[in-house]
């Protein structure tokens, strides 16, 4: 799962709005959570804490044995990456909702892994490993995605609506990057060995997704309500 994992991000975004003049999570902000445990897992792989390897055909979709991932990927892990951001949100905006959210959007990463992964969650660490393996279905995984990203996106714009004098692009534009993004990821040659540019493409990408979301939150506002943000 890839741009599926955005799907909690926007829907979060779209049930936060201003109240007198809070300061409030946005778009961009939620986008981080939906990936907060991936940049996590991807700087310990180059830290040589958390492990992974390539193995051809070890899915269908996905060559990516993810064999050593306690501190991200297991869900005692992921809770405590939900925990802490949702914290440090509140800290920065008093915003209860908001931050409360944030720490669902994180913790919803660890169960849309669990659709798609081959086993390799955890509970708490351990050697039982969890996952329903719906990458090695290819066409009920992609259908999943595109349902996910698509039904949240039309959720989120329903409930929002561009602010005025702000360019009609962003929007758009998104759903033209994600899915480009994701078709990339579904059909380009797979690496055949893992390298640091596979976490650093990863961390990349993410981040370039979190600025645009950014961009994206700036241009709209609630349907019924002016909406404020540190990090729309």
């Amino acid at each position: 799962m890839f741009i599926g994992h955005f799907a909690p991000a926007f829907i979060a975004a779209a049930h936060v709005r201003d109240n007198d003049g809070m300061k409030t999570p946005g778009l961009g902000t939620f986008f981080i959570a939906a990936q907060l445990v991936d940049f996590g897992f991807f700087i310990f792989t180059l830290l040589g804490i958390e492990k992974m390897r390539i193995v051809p055909a070890f899915s269908a979709m996905n060559p990516m044995d993810l064999y050593f991932m306690p501190y991200t990927h297991s869900l005692l892990g992921t809770l405590v990456w939900a925990l802490g951001f949702g914290l440090l949100i509140y800290a920065g905006t008093r915003h209860t909702r908001g931050a409360v959210l944030a720490g669902l959007v994180v913790l919803s990463h660890w169960f849309i892994d669990l659709v798609v992964h081959m086993p390799d969650l955890t509970l708490a660490g351990g050697d039982h490993k969890l996952g329903l393996g719906l990458w090695d279905h290819p066409w009920a995984a992609i259908v999943l995605e595109l349902a996910l990203i698509g039904g949240a996106i039309w959720y989120y714009a329903l409930r929002t609506v561009r602010k005025p004098s702000r360019s009609r692009w962003p929007l758009p534009l998104m759903v033209a990057l994600l899915l480009t993004a994701q078709i990339f990821n579904w059909f380009a040659p797979h690496p055949e060995k893992f390298t640091a540019q596979l976490p650093l493409s990863a961390l990349t990408a993410y981040t370039l997704f979190a600025f645009f979301a950014i961009w994206l939150g700036n241009s709209r506002r609630h349907r019924h309500a002016q909406s404020g943000s540190i990090l729309s």
